[in-house]
């Protein structure tokens, strides 16, 4: 089991070292039993206030974890039997989206010798 808090209250991140180790600030890692691990979900959810909590666990399947989030912009949503992790788009990425050759591919073309000067 992961755990990744962002803005946690210290009281709470205490709480969690009992069952988990603390990896990198904000960071839990651990193996405790199921009901260990739903019990400590809830008490997160409770006492995250303003902050945010994605857990990743274990589980029979064929990706073989889970994902659970709370107060997180990104959500976990199901594609064709896997749990994607979903990115929302903001406003101004939806407008200013880019069509056409990028810059690098134009200086590569611009570089590259024409095959017609080569045989007249």
């Amino acid at each position: 089991m992961v755990l990744v808090l962002t803005a946690a209250p210290a009281g709470l991140r205490g709480e969690l070292t009992k069952w988990l180790m603390e990896i990198n600030p904000g960071v839990f890692v651990g193996n405790p039993s199921r009901r260990i691990r739903d019990d400590l979900w809830e008490r997160t959810k409770e006492s995250i206030q303003e902050g945010r909590a994605v857990l990743v666990y274990s589980s029979n399947g064929e990706q073989r974890l889970k994902f659970d989030v709370h107060r997180h912009p990104w959500q976990p949503v199901d594609l064709e039997g896997l749990t994607l992790i979903q990115r929302p788009l903001s406003g101004d990425q939806k407008s200013t989206r880019r069509t056409g050759w990028s810059k690098a591919r134009a200086q590569r073309r611009a570089r590259r010798p024409s095959w017609r000067s080569q045989f007249d």
